[in-house]
């Protein structure tokens, strides 16, 4: 979980001290043939195991049937057996009369036929006349409502071919058939290394430096998912004779052997000299982006592959490499992703020469899928917990415009997909109460929310990219909140204003206020550092309006161009000492444990197209604004009230004002 650079460096002269380089840059198709072709002749062999325990397991020999099913001619119904001769010429002008005991047998489903029978006459097409005789006013043909011999298959028939993964019906089938045991491939054993003198174990209190090692629970996750047997060995420190020992250790006991971060080009970063010095590197450095400093080789005859140490890089490359290895081992072939086209909201900027692996949020606004690129950064685990799908811009492209259609890889159902409700605006720490309560009141709904700042959100709405925007935006000459910029920027549309919350805007300090700050005439002074929130963002258009009020020229303040997105990554700069000071809403500097000095109220509204206002999702999100449940939280983070929530404001109507 080492950071570690992405770029591409000459081949190295050293193998096992000094700085390591990269050795290659390919395609990732090409890395991966390498790696598969390499390990071709590797197949986990047979291991036989009770039926009833191989739920996901990969059959290594074909199974036949021991028996047949059913082993003899069984009753499909309630009814009597009888020789079909016996009903032929029945009439409901002349019905035949059977006797019970000499024409007629009753059975019951799945009883075997009785002697000299070959069909059932069903319960309900019977009349009792009484001391033992039935009549009936129509044929029944040989074998009609029976399961004669073998139906469902003969013995020796096979059931389940090898490199079949089993599925619960394919267990009741080879029950069905007889066979209890059956010869499944044998789970391969890949054992994770995590390396890293900076990393601490979960539940450890990190301090400053320390990083909590977590990709090797997301990594053993993976492993079990696709059918292997994770291990785990304790943190090893960045040493090169520490990792060597320990990937001996662990080629003796797996099938393959994954080492956590230190594949890239740093000073510490051993393990392409480990491997070198222990077999064979065959790949060092692949063209994606992210996931591009990743080692492939070979020791003791077994795949060693260096994973690099940030999340979503690793992530990446489990699913490029590992994934398809894994298959190879159990005989499967490695199942295409489910894609869908949909639009980009906003244009993507990839660079030339790397494949880039986009992560997307997705949602279906009016007729078409809509998706939202999310934060590219490869330590930002939320993205992988956030995203729906992934957008592959391919490596000779420099990108996508926005409003383009592309091809998304999905990540998770489609039918949980079309259920988003997606809003795309002003970030606020109350949009997560509403996301978490929609999916408890609703779990076939989910709320996505793209932090893109007021404006944009307008911007989204206008465009047909999102069901609702949200905006907190102060018009200079009026000094009202919204309604002029839905006027300008959505002109054509209409569309509903609905208050969510008035909240407090304010400057973040750090405890005590070291600084001494208390008015944004403070943010002039030399010794204050500031931290802004993005062009478009409600809170920037409230601070210009303030500054152009007092004639306070921006280029004054130190840190004005420094730009963050959300109220919760200002308080972090704040809170780090990145920043002596922030503006932000008051739930945010709570939340970080920052002082706070109030300074203005504020409207948040979300902008609704009123064509979305009967829409399933909205309808929930405003029912669920409304509730006292939803207000009670909202108050209990501090610096919100809640008089006018869920209060239609205005609209574009010639009414306007509700």
């Amino acid at each position: 979980m080492r950071p570690m650079p992405e770029e591409t460096f000459s081949r190295s002269e050293g193998k096992s001290a000094g700085r390591q380089v990269y050795l290659e840059d390919i395609p990732y198709e090409l890395a991966r043939e390498k790696l598969l072709k390499a390990f071709q002749s590797i197949l986990m062999p047979g291991e036989t195991r009770p039926v009833v325990e191989c739920l996901g397991r990969v059959t290594a020999a074909p199974v036949f049937a021991a028996v047949s099913s059913p082993h003899y001619h069984a009753a499909a119904m309630d009814g009597v057996a009888v020789d079909a001769s016996v009903t032929f010429g029945a009439r409901e002008t002349s019905p035949v009369t059977l006797r019970i005991g000499r024409d007629a047998f009753w059975v019951d489903t799945g009883d075997p036929l009785p002697p000299g029978t070959n069909a059932v006459i069903k319960v309900e097409d019977l009349a009792e006349k009484g001391e033992g005789e039935l009549e009936v006013i129509s044929p029944v043909a040989p074998w009609e409502n029976v399961r004669i011999y073998g139906e469902d298959m003969v013995e020796t028939e096979l059931i389940l071919p090898a490199n079949h993964k089993l599925r619960p019906v394919d267990i009741a089938a080879v029950l069905a058939g007889g066979v209890t045991e059956v010869s499944v491939r044998r789970q391969p054993v890949v054992t994770f290394i995590p390396t890293g003198s900076e990393l601490v174990p979960p539940g450890t209190r990190p301090a400053p430096g320390q990083i909590i090692e977590f990709n090797s629970a997301m990594v053993s996750a993976m492993v079990k998912e696709w059918g292997g047997i994770p291990r785990v060995t304790p943190i090893v420190p960045d040493d090169f004779s520490a990792i060597l020992e320990a990937v001996q250790e662990a080629l003796s006991e797996s099938d393959l052997v994954l080492i956590g971060a230190g594949s890239s080009a740093g000073s510490e970063d051993y393990t392409s000299g480990v491997l070198s010095e222990l077999g064979e590197v065959f790949v060092h450095g692949i063209a994606t982006r992210p996931g591009k400093p990743v080692v492939l080789g070979r020791a003791s005859g077994k795949p060693v592959i260096g994973l690099p140490g940030y999340p979503v890089s690793a992530a990446l490359d489990m699913e490029l490499f590992v994934k398809p290895l894994l298959c190879q081992f159990l005989g499967l072939p490695p199942a295409p992703p489910d894609t869908v086209k949909a639009t980009l909201s906003r244009s993507v900027v990839s660079p030339m020469g790397v494949d880039e692996f986009v992560r997307v949020k997705l949602g279906k606004v009016g007729q078409r899928l809509v998706a939202t690129p999310l934060g590219r950064g490869a330590a930002l685990t939320t993205s992988l917990v956030r995203a729906d799908g992934i957008v592959v811009v391919p490596r000779g492209r420099e990108g996508f415009m926005g409003g383009r259609e592309v091809e998304v890889q999905l990540v998770r159902p489609l039918w949980e997909i079309l259920g988003t409700v997606v809003h795309i605006g002003s970030h606020d720490p109350v949009l997560d109460l509403l996301a978490n309560l929609l999916r408890e009141m609703h779990p076939e709904m989910t709320f996505s929310s793209a932090n893109q700042g007021s404006l944009g959100g307008l911007l989204a709405l206008r465009r047909g990219e999102c069901h609702m925007a949200g905006t907190h935006l102060l018009d200079d000459e009026t000094g009202t909140y919204n309604i002029p910029y839905v006027k300008k920027y959505v002109a054509d549309a209409d569309v509903h204003l609905v208050t969510l919350v008035y909240r407090q805007q304010g400057l973040m300090v750090r405890p005590g206020n070291p600084k001494n700050i208390r008015d944004v005439e403070d943010l002039t002074r030399p010794d204050v550092t500031f931290v802004n929130r993005q062009k478009g963002a409600g809170t920037r258009v409230l601070l210009d309006y303030a500054l152009k009020e007092k004639g306070i020229d921006p280029t004054l303040i130190r840190g004005y161009d420094r730009e963050e997105y959300t109220h919760t990554q200002v308080a972090a700069a704040v809170k780090s000492g990145a920043a002596d000071v922030g503006l932000g809403i008051m739930a945010a500097a709570r939340a970080l444990g920052l002082d706070f000095i109030p300074w203005r109220e504020e409207r948040y509204d979300l902008a609704i197209l009123s064509e979305y206002m009967e829409h399933p999702g909205v309808k929930a999100i405003l029912e669920i604004i409304r509730s006292d449940r939803f207000k009670e939280q909202v108050q209990s983070l501090g610096g919100y009230d809640t008089r006018d929530t869920g209060r239609v404001i205005w609209t574009s109507r010639p009414d306007g004002y509700r």
